[in-house]
């Protein structure tokens, strides 16, 4: 079972915990400011039940995140899938209290700053610059989530973990070394976080990636066929199928056709939400 809990704490107290991880876009280029009057008050309303920490900070209740603005993303009020995420969960579990636990960072690699067997060799292989190649992302979400788990303790509660939602892969389609072990990469990805965190069947969601950015031609539908494949060959492990046609008409992107804008990760967050519930029946 995938359940972690502290004894003699009554199930009332008991938090679901999600955790989110990857890169831009699980950190999210939504414009909050373009959602409609109906979804922000649903936002608001899941708020009072979904709290999110972010890359670290304290759990704070569901919202968007402050941004500078810049030429590419003229807006300050940012979002990604959680946002949805987490009011699809609300919205089916009313009287339920949730945690979103998200780590995330643009242009990083599951192969580079994502191994939870990282090394700075692998790293400076496919990070860009003297920063990322001394990332460790995995580890610090770990850390992210024991934190998180230790105040819940301290608050007398018990929790449940969820799942995994996990949107990452265009920086290692970029490179062959890390395409071409994109799937044995994402097995020892969620086999750390299975025994890192004690849950022997950790539901793990996996947003297929369908950029074309990077000098490795094959590189994206080798990522993409290693997450089919990883998925079927895994019985907790479910893939959020994306389309390759630029119309983008599943998942809308920005002008940049790779990051989601407003509606795309809208869409997705209700996406993830939904695959997350379905795990857990």
């Amino acid at each position: 079972m995938c359940i972690l809990c502290i004894s003699a704490v009554s199930a009332q107290n008991k938090v679901n915990i999600v955790l989110l991880a990857g890169q831009s876009n699980m950190a999210g280029a939504g414009n909050y400011d373009e959602l409609s009057p109906k979804i922000k008050k649903q936002i608001e309303v899941a708020s009072n039940t979904v709290r999110l920490s972010f890359n670290g900070e304290e759990a704070k209740p569901l919202s968007y995140y402050n941004n500078t603005p810049s030429e590419k993303y003229n807006f300050k009020n940012r979002f990604g899938p959680e946002l949805l995420l987490g009011v699809t969960l609300a919205e089916k579990y009313p009287d339920q209290e949730f945690l979103l636990v998200k780590r995330s960072m643009g242009g990083t690699a599951l192969y580079g700053a994502w191994s939870p067997n990282w090394t700075l060799q692998k790293s400076e292989a496919v990070e860009k610059g003297e920063k990322k190649h001394h990332l460790k992302l995995y580890s610090a979400h770990i850390q992210d989530i024991k934190e998180n788990i230790s105040l819940l303790k301290n608050e007398g509660k018990a929790y449940k973990i969820l799942g995994l939602c996990w949107m990452q892969g265009e920086n290692d389609a970029a490179k062959e070394v890390a395409a071409r072990s994109y799937k044995a990469n994402l097995k020892e990805l969620h086999n750390a976080y299975k025994k890192d965190l004690n849950v022997e069947k950790l539901p793990f969601v996996i947003g297929q990636i369908n950029s074309t950015y990077g000098r490795f031609k094959e590189g994206p539908e080798m990522v993409r066929q290693a997450m089919i494949d990883f998925c079927k060959e895994n019985n907790n492990a479910v893939l959020l199928k994306t389309t390759t046609n630029r119309k983008w008409k599943d998942y809308p992107k920005h002008a940049d056709n790779v990051h989601y804008n407003t509606e795309g990760q809208k869409r997705l967050g209700i996406a993830f939400g939904k695959k997350i519930i379905k795990l857990n029946k």
